[in-house]
């Protein structure tokens, strides 16, 4: 998957809730889910019980998170 079509994914749901599985290394993860709430040029930020947090696109291309919808 490119950025591009990355972009255009998380595009159509933006507004939505989505789980999301964040790989911190070391077999750790974070999993929460959070509503989508911007894109931006390089970056998407999200909204879950803990706070906005932002994510690169590369993160998702990468597999650094997982973003089920």
């Amino acid at each position: 998957m490119t950025l591009y079509e990355i972009k255009k994914d998380l595009s159509n749901h933006i507004g939505s809730e989505v789980n999301i599985k964040y790989n911190l290394g070391r077999n750790k993860y974070e999993d929460y889910k959070a509503t989508i709430k911007e894109l931006y040029d390089y970056v998407f930020v999200v909204e879950s019980k803990y706070g906005i947090k932002s994510f690169s696109y590369s993160d998702v291309m990468i597999k650094t998170i997982r973003i089920d919808y």
